[in-house]
C-alpha cells in the first residue's frame, strides 16, 4: 500500500521547490524485495557478457542526457552546473571500462595437478540494498549498483531525501533497458532506509555518516547480513618543512573547498610546519580569495551552497567556536550568505577544537602549527577516521616514511589521494567496512564458490 505521501526536493541556494517523488511505505519496500528477489533467478542466469551490453547501452544515453540530468542534479543538490555535468558525463564515459573491469574480476579461477581440478568462481548472492547520500547523488549509485548487477544481483536502491531527483533520473536511464524489477527505487527518508535493512536483503552497500553506518551494522547482525560500508572522514594534510609552499597551498583549498567540502575526502585538518607556516599560510588565502560562489545558473561559480541550512549551522557553528576558543581569522569567518558558508580560512586551530576532532563538511581550511613530525602524526592519527590522508615534502624518500604512519586507506604523497588505474575507495578505522572498486572490491558482491573435483 502506498504511504500517499511525496518527498519534496528544494534547490538550496534559492528555496525554490525544484520536483518531488512519492515516498515508499515499508510495505512498498517490502513488496520490491519480493519482486527483486523473483527477478533474480533469471538475471544472475543471464550471461555476463549479455549484462555488459545493457549497461554499456545506458550508459551512452546517459551521455547523451548528461546536460539535463547535470542541470537537474545542480539545481536539486547545489553544485555548480559544469561540476554536476561532469558527474554524470564521468559515470557514462566510463562504463564501458568498468564492466569490462568487473568481467575480468568475476572470471573463474581454475587450479590443478594431476588429480584435482579446483574452480574458483564469483556467484550472485541475490538482492543488495544500496543507501546512497546527496553529495554525488549520480557518482555514488553508479558505484554501488554497477558492480551489484553485473554479479547478477537485483537490486533495491535507496537514495538520499535531499537528492531523489537525481537519482531517479539515473534509474530510469538504466530502466529502459534491465529486466523488470531488477533494478528498482525506494524514497524516502530514515525510516524508508531501515525498512530496506531490515527486509530480507543479502548484502547492504550504504555510503554516508558514520553513526548511520553502526546503527545499519547492528541492524544487520542479527541476520548475518554482509555489508559495505563507506563512512566518512577527517582527512589530514601533513605539510614538511621543505615542501612546495605553492604546491601544497593549491591543494589545501582545492581539496578543502571542493563540493562545499560536502565530501568526505575533504581535507579537514592542515598541519604545516612552522618554519614555512606564515608563508604557507598567506599562499592559502591568496587562492582561497578568489573562490567564487554562486548558485547552479551563474556562470564561472566554483562554489555553491551548503546542502541545508542544518549542515550550513553546524559548519558556522564549528567556525564560531574555534573563533570564540583563540583560532585566527585568516580569511572569511562571518557574513555567510542565505544557504552559503562562506569560504573560511582558520589559523591555530587547535587539537581540542570541534573543528579539529568532529567532520566539518563545509568549505573551511583548518590550520595548524608543528615543531615536531611526531607531535603533527599524533594529532593526524588521533580520531576514529582513516579514509584520505596527503603529505607534501621536497624529499619524497622523508615524505613517504611520513606518509607510511598515517593511518588512513588511501594516501597522496604531493598529490591528491585518487589513484591511477582500477584501485580500491577504502578507508581504515571508522571510515569504512570492506570497499568499492578494484577485483577485491567488486567480488564483495558474490558468493565465492570453491568446487573441485577429481580428474580421470
Amino acid at each position: 500500500m502506498s504511504s500517499g505521501q511525496k518527498l519534496q526536493s528544494f534547490n538550496p541556494a534559492t528555496g525554490e521547490l525544484v520536483g518531488e517523488v512519492p515516498v515508499s511505505s515499508s510495505a512498498e519496500i517490502s513488496d520490491m524485495v519480493v519482486a527483486a528477489r523473483a527477478a533474480s533467478t533469471q538475471w544472475r542466469q543471464t550471461d555476463i557478457r549479455s549484462r555488459a551490453e545493457i549497461l554499456v547501452q545506458a550508459g551512452r544515453d546517459l551521455s547523451e542526457e548528461s546536460r539535463s540530468i547535470g542541470e537537474l542534479l545542480s539545481r536539486e543538490m547545489g553544485k555548480p552546473l559544469k561540476n554536476a555535468v561532469g558527474e554524470v558525463r564521468y559515470c557514462a564515459s566510463g562504463m564501458a571500462d568498468k564492466v569490462e573491469n568487473i568481467i575480468a574480476a568475476l572470471q573463474p579461477v581454475v587450479t590443478s595437478d594431476n588429480s584435482v581440478e579446483t574452480v574458483i568462481s564469483y556467484q550472485a548472492l541475490g538482492v543488495v540494498a544500496a543507501i546512497s547520500p546527496w553529495n554525488f547523488p549520480v557518482m555514488m549509485p553508479n558505484k554501488m549498483i554497477i558492480p551489484a548487477l553485473m554479479a547478477g544481483n537485483t537490486v533495491v536502491i535507496k537514495p538520499s531525501e535531499e537528492t531523489p531527483l537525481a537519482a531517479q533520473a539515473y534509474v530510469d536511464v538504466l530502466n529502459r533497458y534491465l529486466p523488470e524489477n531488477v533494478l528498482q527505487i525506494a524514497h524516502g527518508a530514515r525510516d524508508q532506509g531501515k525498512a530496506l535493512v531490515d527486509s530480507d536483503v543479502n548484502l547492504v552497500s550504504f555510503t554516508g555518516s558514520r553513526a548511520a553506518g553502526v546503527q545499519i551494522m547492528k541492524s544487520c547482525a542479527d541476520g548475518l547480513k554482509r555489508i559495505v560500508l563507506e563512512l566518512g572522514g577527517k582527512d589530514p594534510l601533513i605539510v614538511l618543512a621543505d615542501a612546495d609552499i605553492d604546491k601544497a597551498a593549491a591543494y589545501a583549498v582545492e581539496n578543502s573547498f571542493d563540493n562545499a567540502g560536502q565530501q568526505c575526502i575533504s581535507t579537514e585538518r592542515v598541519f604545516v610546519h612552522e618554519e614555512i607556516a606564515e608563508q604557507f599560510e598567506q599562499k592559502v588565502v591568496e587562492i582561497a580569495a578568489k573562490v567564487k560562489q554562486g548558485g547552479w545558473d551563474q556562470a564561472d561559480v566554483d562554489m555553491g551552497p551548503m546542502i541545508h541550512n542544518r549542515q550550513r549551522q553546524l559548519v558556522i557553528d564549528q567556525i564560531e567556536q574555534a573563533i570564540a576558543s583563540g583560532a585566527r581569522v585568516l580569511l572569511g569567518g562571518k557574513d555567510h550568505m542565505p544557504g552559503y558558508v562562506t569560504p573560511t580560512v582558520l589559523a591555530d586551530v587547535r587539537h581540542e577544537m570541534t573543528i579539529a576532532s568532529e567532520e566539518t563538511f563545509g568549505p573551511v581550511v583548518s590550520i595548524t602549527r608543528y615543531t615536531d613530525i611526531e607531535d603533527a602524526l599524533q594529532q593526524a592519527n588521533d580520531t576514529p577516521y582513516g579514509l584520505g590522508a596527503a603529505v607534501f615534502g621536497g624529499d619524497t624518500e622523508v615524505a613517504e616514511a611520513v606518509a607510511a604512519r598515517i593511518e588512513a586507506g588511501m594516501v597522496g604523497i604531493n598529490r591528491s589521494i585518487f589513484a591511477l588505474g582500477d584501485a580500491p575507495w577504502v578507508g581504515a578505522k571508522q571510515s569504512g567496512f570492506g570497499y568499492n572498486g578494484s577485483p577485491d572490491g567488486y567480488r564483495q558482491f558474490t558468493q565465492v564458490r570453491v568446487t573441485s573435483r577429481a580428474l580421470g
